[in-house]
């Protein structure tokens, strides 16, 4: 990726805060939910219950898609992120600080959600995004760029 499309890239990740998180059921149908969600560069992070469907679709299959963008009214001016990634709910307690500090940091009224308990029964999830679409509708209605990442390193 070359630096402008990775510039680009981080910008629509800072401008963010929710994604669509998408997810197979175990009847073979996609299960799309909104979630909020923080970053380490590439490398995104949501929380969720740990018995919810989400956590259950990726303990199952760890391939997801992930939607970032929103409505404007003048499609001009659409930028957006779709990703196709491995997900993955996260069992290292180094890992799980990681993501729960980058997830703290951008949503600081998380920590009254944890309770006194510090998240018990919450499941943290990376998301590592082996193809990147970049939506850039500022260069031309319809403009996208396909990117292929090389398999996932920690914290890219």
């Amino acid at each position: 990726m070359d630096k402008a499309t990775e510039t680009f890239v981080l910008k629509q990740l800072r401008r963010y805060r929710v994604l669509t998180l998408a997810t197979q059921r175990p009847d073979g149908y996609p299960q799309a939910t909104i979630v909020a969600f923080a970053n380490d560069r590439l490398t995104l992070f949501v929380a969720v219950d740990s018995n919810s469907q989400k956590a259950r679709n990726i303990r199952r299959n760890s391939k997801v898609s992930v939607a970032i963008g929103s409505d404007r009214r003048d499609w001009s001016k659409i930028t957006a992120l779709s990703m196709a990634g491995q997900a993955r709910v996260l069992r290292k307690a180094d890992e799980i600080t990681w993501a729960k500090s980058r997830l703290l940091t951008r949503f600081p009224e998380m920590k009254e959600l944890g309770g006194a308990d510090g998240f018990k029964g919450w499941a943290f999830i990376e998301i590592a995004p082996v193809v990147i679409s970049v939506l850039d509708y500022t260069q031309g209605v319809g403009h996208t760029e396909l990117i292929k990442l090389r398999p996932h390193n920690k914290r890219q």
